[in-house]
């Protein structure tokens, strides 16, 4: 793996910009301080992105000199101009469009565009409330009560290769993943653990790292509370 896995393996802060909430969030102001507060990368997608992300991402590559990683939620979420992308395949959920029939229709552009690719299995916890990944992807969240079966999951994410595991309670979650969860998982796998959805507070920033996340993904909370590092 290369670079940007390192990162990830290092951990720490990853900032989340959606495209379609250019007009409506003040994303200089989430960049400067995202920066300021020791961010390492910055993620731009979501579960519908509606504007080119050619011109997104060399945009956002302009105001920093950070990784710029896709985080896509279908197949037409791709550009080359980004330095990375997380090849997420939902594996706590059953629809085969986001198992694998979207990663098969982007892969040869992916392959070709020579950009850092890291297969990430990506598992969705019940955050309090209906998030827009489940409802695009048509799944169901793991309960936030049942931390064996994310367990279950992560290690066969593992097991069949994927090198991270992605644990998302939802944009829009009311509740972030719960640290014994994040815990549980952590002390069952060894490939990089991934945390976000739900984290609006430094405070649950920190919990989510002292769980043993490798890195923690903010999105929300930056874009109500963009000083929310300091």
């Amino acid at each position: 793996m290369g670079t940007l896995y390192d990162k990830i393996v290092k951990g720490g802060l990853a900032i989340l910009l959606d495209p379609d909430k250019e007009s409506q969030v003040d994303f200089d102001a989430i960049v400067a301080n995202g920066q300021r507060a020791g961010a390492s990368m910055f993620l731009v997608g979501g579960s519908l992105v509606s504007k080119p992300l050619d011109s997104f991402v060399s945009n956002l590559k302009g105001k920093t000199s950070l990784p710029v990683v896709l985080f896509p939620g279908s197949a037409m979420q791709f550009t080359p101009v980004a330095d990375g992308i997380l090849f997420l395949s939902l594996i706590s959920g059953r629809n085969p469009d986001f198992l694998i029939g979207h990663h098969v229709t982007v892969a040869p552009m992916v392959k070709q565009s020579g950009v850092e690719v890291i297969p990430t299995g990506y598992i969705l916890i019940d955050g309090g409330a209906a998030t827009s990944v489940q409802y695009m992807s048509q799944t169901m969240p793991i309960p936030a009560s049942k931390p064996d079966i994310a367990v279950a999951t992560a290690i066969a994410g593992e097991l069949l290769g994927l090198k991270a595991i992605y644990l998302e309670a939802g944009s829009g979650a009311k509740n972030e993943v719960p640290a014994k969860v994040i815990e549980a998982v952590r002390k069952a796998i060894s490939v990089p653990l991934i945390v976000g959805g739900g984290i609006r507070s430094k405070q649950q920033f920190t919990d989510a790292l002292s769980a043993g996340a490798n890195l923690v993904v903010v999105g929300n909370g930056l874009e109500t509370n963009p000083r929310m590092f300091g």
